[in-house]
Formats: structure tokens, sequence, C-alpha cells
């Protein structure tokens, strides 16, 4: 039993140290056996979530998901809840610090509309579909996955070459990375928040 106590602590330290938010953001999660399931997390603290499943695992297992607007999470489950389970975040105290301003942002955005802040936090457009111009002059259609005043994340089956310069809607920038499921850009000038979301979208 103490063993057992002794797993369950640092669990209750994070619901101390963390107040876990509502949030619904997708995603999808492998386990140890390598299978692959979407999800749909209920509730997340930057040390820990619950999530919807429909594969589920055993406590202890680790667990390794990708998460709309967040990223990269692993861990490993903690409990099995209805229909899904809750698992620890392992990341470092810098990871951490920008994981509890990143669902804070997620979970007051709808209720307070609240812009992008100084410090170039990422939003998610209200229109994420955009299109982007290519060197070449190509258009293609893409989904912006989350922005900010210098940069954005782009979902795109099509990745131009790193270093290319492109144009999303009308804010030019360059290709700085490739993502799983895209690209990352950043933008050739910072861009004013009030018009962001518009520049971007422009057809």
């Amino acid at each position: 039993m103490a063993l057992a106590n002794k797993k369950f602590l640092p669990a209750a330290e994070e619901r101390r140290r963390f107040q876990r938010v509502k949030v619904h953001l997708l995603g999808r999660y492998m386990l140890p056996d390598r299978r692959e399931f979407p999800c749909q997390v209920i509730n997340m603290s930057p040390g820990g979530l619950a999530l919807l499943a429909p594969g589920i695992g055993n406590v202890g297992d680790r667990v390794v998901a990708y998460l709309d607007h967040i990223g990269r999470v692993e861990g490993k489950i903690t409990r099995i809840i209805d229909n899904g389970f809750a698992m620890t975040v392992g990341a470092t105290p810098r990871k951490r610090d920008k994981l509890a301003a990143q669902l804070t942002w997620l979970a007051n955005r709808d209720i307070l509309n609240l812009p992008e802040d100084r410090r170039h936090d990422r939003i998610v457009p209200r229109n994420p579909i955009a299109v982007l111009t290519l060197e070449d002059g190509t258009k293609m259609t893409c989904r912006i996955i989350d922005l900010s005043l210098s940069g954005a994340a782009i979902a795109a089956e099509n990745r131009p070459p790193l270093k290319s310069t492109v144009f999303l809607g009308r804010v030019q920038g360059r290709v700085v990375r490739n993502l799983e499921d895209g690209f990352a850009l950043e933008f050739t000038h910072s861009q004013p928040i009030e018009t962001l979301e518009e520049s971007v979208t422009a057809r």
C-alpha cells in the first residue's frame, strides 16, 4: 500500500500546483503497442490531462499524444475514466510554464474574446482556411494550425522547401521548419494584431 500511495503523490502534488481547466482539444495518441487512436481532451493542466479515447491502455502505460494547439506531449496513464483515461504530462519547468500560458489562453479565448498579447503568444484564427502562394506562383489551400504576430504553423499535404519565400494570404514569410503534418513559417515583418487574421486569410 505504501508503494501505491507513493505512486499517486505526484498527481496530488500536481493538482495543488496546477489548476486543471476544461478544454476541448482534438488530437491523436499512441499506446506502447504502437496502435494510434483519435482522442478529445476534456481537461488539462501543465502536469496532466484527461481524454476521451477509443483505445484504452493500462495504468502505467506510456502514451505519446499529439494535440491541436498544444503539440506533442507524453506521459503515463494514471487512471481509467469513463470512455477514456487520465495521464501525466512529462515536461521541463520551462515547458510547463509555456503550457500553463497556452491553457489559460485556450480556456478564456471564447469567453473573453482575448486578442493575442504582447508576447507573441499563438492564436487560432476564427477562419483557419487560407491560400498559400509559393515562390513559383503556385497557389495551394492550407489550414492555419495557429499563428502569432511573427509567424504561423501550417497544416498541408505538400511542404514547400525550407527557407523558401511564400505568401500566406497577403503576408510574406519564409519556411523555417517542417512539422509532422505541415510546416512553420516566419513572417518577413511582424504583423499588427488588428489586421493579422484578415491579412493571412485574404484571398
